[in-house]
């Protein structure tokens, strides 16, 4: 994906930063998903934190602004995703003069596993690269915000073991939630986008492979998400006879004040989205601050 540099290099000695910034006296710190944003203001609240992603924002698709770039170049610190998700930032890093020193990895921190990039599903990984993200910044404190998503990951596995194991059959608009699925012990029978990436389509055979897949699995309902459009998985639904479950926040948080408006908050509304999908009833989960 192309960085748009015009007129770059003569605005960053200029003001102004990015939207999704907060004002702060703290360390400057931008990243690049709204994921590790929330992260890091929990680990660091003292810090002035920049998302390069807003909220609903597909990653996939995300091409760098100028804005960005003159961001980059103040930051004292920078948080990365890892991976496909935001590999876009390489020439933004190159362009704004950041040094390797500045960067933290928090995919790498997580630990990756193969080619995908949505480490953040599992909570136990999301604990380590909230570590890692406190290192980073002077002055945080990662041990209160950690200890929450490891209460956080013991209630979601509390939620998903009074589902029956056979009836835990995923489908979603893209391979986003492999993680969450092995965590947690479901099953993905399919995705309407066959990647790990939203960029492509899906051709005709394909539809029609996913259509009957499902009709032979039982699986009761199809999930879309937040971040793309959910006409292909509406049609794939009728066709199926099944239902469309609330949409799931896969690839970024929502809005201040929705249902995924944190990190925590979206794994919780997914893990009760996805019980009430599996079961066709309302999810009776509990979730508690630790």
């Amino acid at each position: 994906m192309r960085v748009l540099l015009i007129g770059v290099l003569a605005a960053v000695a200029g003001c102004g930063s990015s939207a999704g910034g907060s004002s702060s006296d703290g360390p400057r710190v931008v990243a690049t998903t709204t994921q590790l944003a929330d992260m890091a203001r929990n680990v660091a609240p003292n810090a002035d934190v920049t998302a390069i992603l807003t909220a609903n924002t597909d990653p996939h698709a995300y091409e760098v602004r100028p804005d960005d770039v003159k961001a980059l170049a103040k930051a004292d610190v920078v948080l990365r995703s890892g991976g496909e998700t935001d590999e876009w930032l390489e020439g933004a890093l190159e362009s704004a003069g950041v040094s390797d020193d500045k960067i933290v990895d928090a995919g790498a921190a997580a630990g990756l596993e193969g080619d995908d990039p949505h480490w953040w599903q599992d909570p136990r990984k999301a604990e380590k690269a909230a570590t890692a993200i406190g290192r980073g910044i002077e002055g945080a404190d990662p041990g209160p915000y950690v200890e929450k998503l490891h209460a956080l990951d013991r209630q979601v596995q509390a939620c998903i073991d009074a589902v029956p194991a056979g009836e835990r059959l995923l489908v979603t608009s893209h391979d986003a939630l492999g993680y969450y699925a092995r965590r947690y012990g479901i099953r993905v029978v399919g995705t309407v986008i066959p990647s790990l990436s939203t960029s492509g389509q899906p051709s005709a055979g394909e539809v029609d492979a996913l259509v009957k897949t499902i009709r032979e699995t039982g699986v009761k309902t199809i999930f879309a998400e937040s971040s793309v459009n959910a006409k292909v998985e509406d049609a794939i639904a009728r066709e199926a006879g099944v239902t469309v479950g609330q949409k799931l926040w896969a690839d970024s948080l929502g809005p201040e004040g929705s249902a995924g408006g944190t990190y925590i908050d979206s794994i919780e509304a997914n893990t009760r989205a996805l019980v009430a999908g599996f079961t066709g009833a309302p999810a009776d989960c509990t979730f508690e601050d630790a």
